[in-house]
């Protein structure tokens, strides 16, 4: 008979402006960030600071990857590509002449199309504005198994995560993939993976149980707190947001945590202080997002829109990582 596995040590952390207690801790986990922001500097070359690639957008869903695609740019991504079908194409252009759209996610022959760009980009973001069109997600599904195959740091997000919750062994084991659910997404990933319900009186057990039935995923379970795990530890973003929820903010997260995830991969463990570089990316990409949303709302109050968001990214950045 075989002893039982000891559970792994969680270390959880929360965070908050209002909180004195923990303004020390919250310091630590924001210079793990700092860390691995590379400087600017006229000695790096166009594309060496990120490039990006967001799969998704249909006829339906345009906002979608134009916002993720967008807050990559402005987060410090030099080059953002959108991989979109072809009527999602031009209505994508003109939100932006900045991103880079490729009309190719329905036609024939997707994924080889897709797969000639990936040895160029360092991260990709898979699912906003997907949908639910069948030959999509085989599409993304295939996309998603020729990144592992690179090797690139992979974001689930949005239709994404419901491939992952009919399929997930697409992903499982990948330990260089970050999954942002929601409450509803989680509760669906959970379930396909422990064929459990979440329990609601244990939030913190939940997302460390996903992550490790996952294989050591990074999972940032996205609410009133974001959870943050890896399976062996639970971080707790508690910055200060707002109440308001309007469309288009995870949009926000996952392309910042698209650039964020290859910075800190790049980085690697010495300038996280042997932190998870997944972890650490995460908790930034969450800070930040929430940042946006306080100071968004500030001048807008309820009429607040992602776009107001989107704005809010340079000031939001400098004031969480650069002062």
């Amino acid at each position: 008979m075989t002893a039982a596995l000891s559970p792994p040590i969680v270390i959880e952390r929360s965070f908050s402006l209002h909180r004195n207690h923990t303004l020390k801790d919250m310091e630590n986990i924001f210079q793990l960030v700092r860390n691995v922001i590379p400087p600017l500097t006229g000695k790096r070359h166009k594309g060496q600071d990120g490039r990006i690639g967001i799969v998704g957008g249909c006829r339906e869903y345009t906002g979608a990857p134009y916002f993720a695609a967008i807050t990559a740019l402005k987060v410090g991504a030099d080059l953002s590509h959108v991989f979109c079908t072809k009527d999602a194409a031009t209505v994508i252009k003109s939100y932006s002449p900045e991103l880079i759209v490729h009309p190719v996610l329905d036609s024939p022959n997707a994924v080889h199309e897709v797969d000639k760009w990936l040895p160029r980009l360092h991260s990709v973001v898979i699912g906003p504005g997907l949908g639910r069109d069948e030959a999509l997600l085989e599409n993304a599904k295939a996309i998603i198994e020729k990144s592992k195959l690179k090797g690139i740091p992979i974001i689930i997000d949005a239709d994404g995560l419901w491939i992952i919750s009919q399929q997930p062994s697409l992903i499982q084991g990948y330990q260089r993939a970050i999954l942002t659910p929601n409450y509803m997404e989680f509760s669906r990933l959970y379930e396909a993976m422990l064929r459990d319900p979440v329990d609601s009186s244990d939030h913190h057990g939940c997302v460390l149980r996903l992550s490790q039935a996952l294989g050591n995923l990074t999972v940032v379970q996205k609410g009133e707190r974001d959870l943050i795990s890896d399976g062996e530890k639970v971080l707790v973003c508690s910055h200060e947001g707002s109440s308001r929820r309007c469309g288009g903010q995870g949009d926000l997260l996952s392309g910042s945590l698209g650039v964020l995830a290859h910075w800190a991969f790049l980085a690697g463990a010495e300038k996280t202080n042997g932190q998870n570089p997944f972890l650490v990316a995460a908790f930034g990409a969450c800070s930040l997002t929430r940042q946006c949303n306080n100071q968004a709302f500030q001048k807008f109050g309820r009429s607040m829109t992602a776009s107001d968001m989107v704005s809010e990214v340079g000031t939001a950045f400098s004031k969480l990582f650069e002062t």
